[in-house]
């Protein structure tokens, strides 16, 4: 009788994992239903997510919601851009307002572990920094004892700036608003005389907000660790995996030195890990994700590799004038690590 339990409980939970791929493409079904993919982009962060007067997106991270749409209905263009500020965004992801955040949005355990949120691989490592006029004569951090300091609420931000001015006992008055553009125009108006977010999200303020860009700097303290990547909903196991693996196929197609120049002429190079990854052969690494061979093809076709993408919205020849630093791949000395496509 146990023996026949022991057998009927291991059918059981047999079946249940064998049927959860099925069950689990919820997230992807839906967005193949609708042909749209729904992804939650910032209110307007120039390099990363910031519309232009005929409401084009573009950046950084607009660049991964179309690569995510790439994938998974093989155009780019079906993308449906929804701006939140930092207070909505988590909420919208549960409700299923979006499928995707993508939104410079740190990676902490306390988000990972209550907010019945998953996070995928982190498409852009950060710290947080303080900008400040050079007309304060003030050259680091520990200067700013005393000052005001203008913050976004809601944040990440809020909590570092406390946490290392209460360790390194620097007193200090913090100008804390809900909305982004508002803050950032408090710095700018002179309300606060320094400005704290990340260190990327400072020189989007410095090269496109401020009058005269050469008259701010960035303090050269980072004072926290900011891992920033897409967010899905908890419980689309499936759906999390792939988006994860659109960012690792950027970064695969760039240290393989795949561009969206060369992957066509790529498509017959006969080296295993190119056909791996574009789908060539006998490989179809995309079945199990419920996609067809081509879904990294299409990535890097319509998108660019993760290079590509990083030079074109943020890099040294963008207002933001940004170094690829930890960003760089690993055989740079950078973070950027993908596992292998096999």
């Amino acid at each position: 009788m146990f023996k026949k339990s022991v057998i009927g409980t291991a059918v059981t939970l047999g079946l249940a994992i064998a049927a959860s791929p099925v069950l689990a493409n919820k997230t992807l079904e839906s967005v193949k239903s609708k042909g749209t993919l729904s992804c939650g982009i910032h209110t307007g962060l120039g390099g990363f997510g910031i519309a232009d007067s005929a409401g084009k997106w573009t950046g950084f991270d607009v660049d991964f919601c179309r690569a995510v749409a790439a994938a998974a209905l093989s155009d780019n263009t079906k993308v449906r851009y929804v701006p939140l500020n930092a207070a909505q965004r988590f909420a919208a992801l549960q409700s299923g307002e979006i499928d995707v955040l993508s939104r410079n949005t740190t990676w902490t355990m306390s988000r990972d572990t209550q907010l019945g949120l998953t996070f995928g691989a982190t498409t852009y490592y950060d710290g947080q920094g303080f900008l400040v006029n050079k007309s304060l004569k003030v050259k680091s951090v520990k200067g700013l004892k005393g000052a005001t300091v203008c913050v976004q609420s809601g944040t990440t931000t809020e909590k570092n700036m406390a946490d290392y001015f209460r360790a390194n006992k620097i007193t200090y008055k913090p100008v804390v608003i809900e909305d982004f553009k508002a803050s950032v125009a408090a710095y700018v108006e002179g309300r606060c005389q320094a400005y704290t977010t990340d260190a990327s999200g400072l020189a989007a303020i410095r090269a496109n907000d401020v009058k005269n860009p050469n008259d701010h700097i960035i303090l050269p303290e980072i004072i926290s660790k900011e891992p920033l990547g897409p967010v899905v909903r908890r419980g689309d196991e499936d759906w999390a995996k792939l988006v994860s693996w659109v960012h690792f196929a950027m970064l695969t197609a760039e240290e393989l030195g795949i561009t969206s120049a060369n992957v066509d002429e790529k498509r017959s190079d006969t080296n295993p890990e190119v056909q791996r990854l574009l789908g060539q052969g006998n490989n179809d690494f995309g079945k199990s994700m419920g996609l067809d061979p081509a879904w990294a093809y299409r990535v890097i076709k319509q998108v660019g590799n993760y290079g590509e993408v990083f030079e074109r919205n943020v890099g040294r020849n963008t207002p933001l004038k940004l170094d690829r630093g930890p960003n760089a791949l690993w055989t740079n000395g950078g973070l950027q690590y993908a596992p292998p496509i096999r």
